[in-house]
């Protein structure tokens, strides 16, 4: 179930582009398709108590610059607005759409968030996102990239565990009722001795998955595809619709056809990071055509345990660290 302020950000945005003349008349003519009559109370109820006003205002400000944009509906409101909601992707979906305009539009409500995907590991490292967002390998990624460091840092909790849980000696036993003790004894954080292993873990985990990425990465035409998938460049057109810390984000994205007209990928690297987890750097060089400029464009992966230490098996989580209105090939709306 989404968050209120989720909730809001979305459908007051859609409600703006349908063309209501305030966030009270379009929360009272219900004029965004897919949103339950449960939803909408909540909606009414959080405006009259005067809650979430930053969010009411910036979604409401959002839908009403998209409605007057010269690449958005030219000042012409909408006839359908549809809310995609709490529903799953049912496919290889590639536009994070949030709303869907008149059947053609798609808009993807970001706001304050700088994650692009959260992915397994080898999913993002040996088929650089290939295979739709959908799809997760089981397995776990410590174990099969830094297997000593691994094993070394669970002994080492083990150890200091003693009596308390009965866990087996090898990691790779690990099943989520054991998990679930370590992340219980854990919660309260690694020891001294523990934090130096954690540490190689996370520089040793960080090397190798940079260097399983990089032969992924090794043609350059499967790096350029690497780069769309990353920045949630898709075969179809789509609009960036929220906000970062500093300013609204209203945003076209190009298509793989528009990118390849306007830029020429000249590189891509990506390397192992010290950063007290398991973290892979990569940055993509990119020539802009029409000014000979070299941009670039610079991001960050988190390789982490989900649910805590010792919980689930690790996932990938993607960060762009480059401001969304500095990327190539996303275009301000103007």
């Amino acid at each position: 179930m989404p968050s209120p302020k989720t909730e809001i950000t979305e459908i007051v945005t859609g409600a703006a582009i349908a063309g209501a003349s305030t966030i009270e008349s379009g929360i009272a003519r219900r004029c965004v398709a897919n949103v339950a009559p449960a939803v909408w109370e909540r909606l009414v109820d959080a405006h009259r108590a005067g809650q979430h006003r930053q969010e009411f205002a910036g979604a409401w400000a959002n839908g009403q610059a998209f409605l007057a944009a010269e690449q958005g509906l030219r000042g012409q409101p909408a006839a359908l607005v549809e809310w995609k909601g709490p529903t799953q992707a049912p496919g290889d979906e590639v536009v994070p759409a949030d709303l869907r305009v008149d059947h053609v539009w798609l808009i993807s409500c970001k706001y304050l968030s700088k994650v692009l995907a959260n992915a397994a590991p080898s999913r993002l490292f040996e088929r650089g996102l290939a295979a739709g967002p959908a799809t997760r390998v089981g397995g776990d990624w410590y174990a099969e990239v830094a297997p000593d460091s691994y094993q070394a840092l669970f002994a080492l909790v083990r150890r200091e565990l003693g009596t308390r849980a009965s866990v087996p000696p090898h990691a790779a036993d690990l099943t989520p009722a054991h998990r679930a003790e370590l992340r219980a004894y854990l919660d309260a954080g690694w020891s001294p001795d523990a934090q130096v292993a954690y540490r190689a873990l996370a520089l040793a985990v960080g090397k190798v998955s940079a260097d399983r990425w990089r032969r992924t990465l090794a043609k350059r035409t499967e790096a350029e595809a690497v780069l769309w998938r990353l920045l949630r460049i898709g075969s179809a057109p789509y609009f960036v619709l929220g906000a970062q810390r500093d300013r609204s984000l209203r945003l076209r994205v190009m298509t793989p056809w528009d990118w390849r007209q306007a830029y020429e990928l000249k590189r891509m690297d990506v390397w192992g990071d010290d950063a007290g987890q398991p973290q892979v750097r990569w940055q993509a060089t990119v020539r802009d055509k029409a000014t000979g400029e070299d941009l670039g464009v610079d991001g960050h992966v988190e390789v982490r345990w989900s649910h805590g230490r010792f919980g689930k098996p690790p996932e990938a989580k993607v960060y762009l660290d480059t401001p969304h209105h500095r990327v190539p090939g996303y275009v301000t709306l103007a």
